[in-house]
């Protein structure tokens, strides 16, 4: 029997892998490291943190003063690690890792180091089960309840430059049986200015608990995003799950470049969930009302702007690993 993980499954650690000089984000390198140094500081602060990077200089500067923190010296292309890093499922009770083959969202950007750092990271530092599959798949593209439900976008994952030598059926029945599910919920409509994965679902809608989603919505009707995620909103209320409408923040720009800031990049730990914040009047509105949805966990934030330079949030820019896996 296999069955896919809720992200709020209890975890073992939570994986990130640092911005270096050979990364894109070297232009402002020291502003992106001192947001990841607050992200860490917070996620340590409720379980283990496993920092990935090519060299120790940054761990041991910024990183190893904070509890529960490690490190894996492995090269890397770029710091997205919810999309290359495995995706953890429980199989003939225990937990087993699959790699997905990563190819940078269609074969925008190089990718050969990112594609290779489970092999090395399980063979050599978790030394568990890591399970090859012939697959394009990102882990920011799928999101699971944990009661065999998935949620996705037909424009990622049935876009031509990731499996474009399977049909929609043939895709679904792969995944139904790599990850034990009952249904595939495949959103049509909804994006986010300046993401470049075709339409992530963790930009759009996530679950956070087994009946609920929580999904963008846009209050401005100038905006562009607005009659899409309108549309989006009705294609989730012919699910039968409840639903929690979290309002994008105001436009946020770097130079003339629209940020794709979304508040659905939310990570869940350990007895918490961080969520993205703008400096956005939206901010303290967003975080209230997943308290409410979530009252038996604690909801802190941690400032996201300068992820966003590079198309991405906190959900991101980290992986989780769950308990039971070694």
């Amino acid at each position: 029997m296999k069955r896919s993980l809720a992200e709020w499954s209890e975890q073992e650690l939570l994986m990130l892998a640092l911005p270096h000089e050979n990364t894109d984000w070297k232009p402002y390198l020291s502003e992106i490291l001192d947001a990841y140094e607050n992200f860490v500081s917070v996620a340590s602060a409720f379980q283990k943190v496993l920092l990935i990077a090519p060299d120790e200089t940054h761990f041991k500067q910024r990183f190893a003063k904070f509890k529960n923190t490690e490190f894996f010296k492995c090269p890397t292309n770029d710091t997205w690690i919810r999309d290359f890093g495995a995706i953890d499922i429980w199989e003939n009770d225990k937990l087993t890792s699959l790699d997905f083959t990563f190819n940078a969202w269609g074969g925008k950007f190089q990718s050969d180091l990112d594609n290779g750092v489970n092999l090395r990271l399980f063979s050599e530092h978790f030394k568990t089960n890591l399970q090859e599959i012939a697959l394009i798949l990102e882990g920011g593209s799928v999101e699971f309840n944990g009661e065999g439900v998935m949620l996705t976008t037909t424009k990622c994952l049935l876009n031509a430059n990731r499996n474009a030598h399977l049909s929609k059926s043939e895709l679904e029945r792969h995944l139904k049986e790599l990850f034990g599910l009952q249904s595939i919920i495949w959103l049509e409509n909804g994006f986010i200015k300046g993401d470049d994965t075709d339409s992530h679902i963790d930009t759009l809608a996530r679950f956070i608990s087994p009946n609920t989603i929580a999904y963008s919505i846009c209050e401005d009707e100038k905006d562009e995003h607005f009659a899409p995620l309108q549309a989006m909103k009705k294609e989730l209320e012919k699910t039968p799950f409840e639903l929690v409408e979290l309002p994008l923040p105001k436009p946020k720009f770097y130079g003339e470049k629209r940020l794709a800031a979304t508040y659905t990049n939310f990570v869940f730990i350990n007895g918490a969930l961080i969520v993205p914040t703008y400096d956005d009047e939206n901010d303290e509105k967003v975080c209230e009302i997943l308290a409410y949805a979530l009252p038996r966990r604690e909801i802190v934030s941690v400032r996201a702007e300068v992820f966003l330079r590079q198309n991405g949030s906190l959900h991101c820019a980290c992986q989780n690993r769950f308990k039971g896996a070694r």
